[in-house]
């Protein structure tokens, strides 16, 4: 596994670079894009991007936990998580892109 990170300007940059916008357009571009999936996960609605995925917001209820180093009981707040579904065809690009990876390490 690699320590490489995509960032905002990364990916603003791709946009620059496929589409053609200027750099600073292509920025607000993946700023818009960004606030709005924030904004409807805040307004509790899924996110599905097709051929990429679902986002959703969860709720999980309080529950008991427990310390590992000491074992002691902590009781876990209610809160809200963010989940991420892969869809079939990312998956299968990344299995894909495994399976070519280990086919060229032999």
């Amino acid at each position: 596994m690699t320590d490489n990170t995509v960032t905002r300007a990364q990916l603003a940059e791709a946009v620059y670079q496929e589409v053609g916008l200027s750099r600073n357009d292509s920025a607000q571009l993946v700023d818009v894009i960004l606030e709005e999936i924030s904004q409807a996960l805040i307004r509790d609605e899924m996110v599905k991007l097709s051929s990429f995925g679902s986002f959703q917001v969860r709720s999980k209820g309080k529950r008991v936990g427990r310390n590992p180093k000491t074992g002691e009981e902590v009781p876990i707040l209610p809160r809200r998580v963010l989940v991420f579904r892969a869809s079939h065809v990312l998956k299968d690009k990344i299995n894909r892109a495994l399976t070519g990876a280990q086919k060229g390490e032999a």
